[in-house]
């Protein structure tokens, strides 16, 4: 009797470890363990979408959560920020533009610039920091988005905290300046009155879709500076704040060939980079042409968004493909290091 039992738990140990190989690569179905909402469930994904991975752009895939309280698998677009693509942005933070050259852009503690500015559509960042003894200047990371579209606007932020908590929700988001209620779990969903904007969790908590339909899809994850982070860096962070900061990734729909901004820029036709090329770290500045008064202004000297254009004629672009085969073709991303 004591042998079987030994032996249940080291299948059952088994196909945990498995379960737990599955989350993070390829998968078509999932154990929940006995901690999670779905406990010794096994969850296999719909014949929509039998796998959890796709080369294809824009293809719908597996998301098992065992966090959801329905225990189901359910089919999504793919959810998860491409870090290392064009057009990426994170850590303190690092850009990879529409060009595909990666740069630097610092900004300033505590002020607002903007990333995106086009006709109809503005996205600004809120850049927060820590500047350790003896060093020149502080490390900065993207802690909130400010989007501008339509007539309206839409912000989502990381909320501070002193210590990061995984199973704590960090995202706080307003609309037209009154705070969204999203509920927590995997799938919960909140859309706008007039539908121009969705919102969807990837996660139980800290993952999210922003849609604005044929303009931008923004795949958004809060993260910590982790002490791993630390050591590597040299942070040096305090003990009263992580540093919670978003990772995103942009997939414009649409953009004019004018687009301005921090990252907007590098999609302009004759754009030409002013990072030098060969250089690990190349710094760009930009602070005076970019920053903006607050989260939701349109008010930088580069900006071009106004809200009057929204029914202007702009230019398509192609779709963002995140698989290795298509690294190259994204349209914008914003990513941590």
């Amino acid at each position: 009797m004591g042998s079987n039992r030994s032996l249940f738990f080291i299948i059952l140990a088994t196909i945990v470890v498995l379960g737990a190989i599955t989350e993070v690569k390829a998968y078509t179905s999932n154990y929940c363990g006995p901690w999670s909402r779905c406990p010794g469930k096994y969850i296999e994904c719909p014949s929509e979408c039998p796998e959890s991975h796709s080369y294809i752009p824009r293809a719908r895939v597996c998301r098992i959560d065992c966090e959801d309280p329905k225990c189901q698998s359910i089919c999504v677009r793919k959810y998860t920020p491409d870090c290392g693509g064009p057009g990426s942005a994170c850590g303190d933070p690092r850009f990879i533009g529409g060009d595909n050259i990666v740069f630097y852009f610092h900004g300033k503690v505590n002020e607002h610039f903007n990333l995106v500015s086009d006709s109809n559509l503005q996205i600004n960042g809120r850049f927060i920091g820590h500047q350790p003894t003896g060093r020149s200047r502080p490390f900065t990371w993207i802690q909130a988005l400010g989007l501008l579209f339509n007539s309206h606007s839409f912000s989502l932020e990381a909320i501070k905290s002193a210590t990061w908590d995984g199973g704590i929700d960090h995202l706080k988001f307003s609309y037209d300046g009154e705070d969204v209620s999203l509920a927590h779990g995997g799938f919960s969903s909140w859309k706008s009155p007039e539908g121009e904007i969705e919102v969807e969790r990837t996660s139980a908590v800290n993952s999210v879709i922003v849609t604005i339909p044929g303009v931008v899809e923004i795949l958004v994850n809060v993260v910590p500076v982790t002490a791993e982070d630390d050591r590597i860096h040299g942070y040096k962070v305090p003990s009263d704040d992580c540093f919670a900061h978003l990772e995103v990734q942009f997939k414009f729909s649409r953009l004019s060939d004018g687009v301005e901004g921090v990252l907007g820029r590098t999609y302009q036709p004759d754009f030409k980079n002013p990072a030098k090329p060969g250089v690990a770290m190349a710094v760009v500045g930009g602070e005076d042409k970019y920053r903006t008064t607050s989260l939701l202004s349109s008010d930088c000297a580069e900006c071009i968004y106004d809200s009057r254009n929204e029914k202007q004629m702009i230019k398509e672009h192609g779709t963002l493909d995140c698989s290795t085969k298509g690294l190259f073709h994204g349209n914008g991303i914003v990513c941590k290091k």
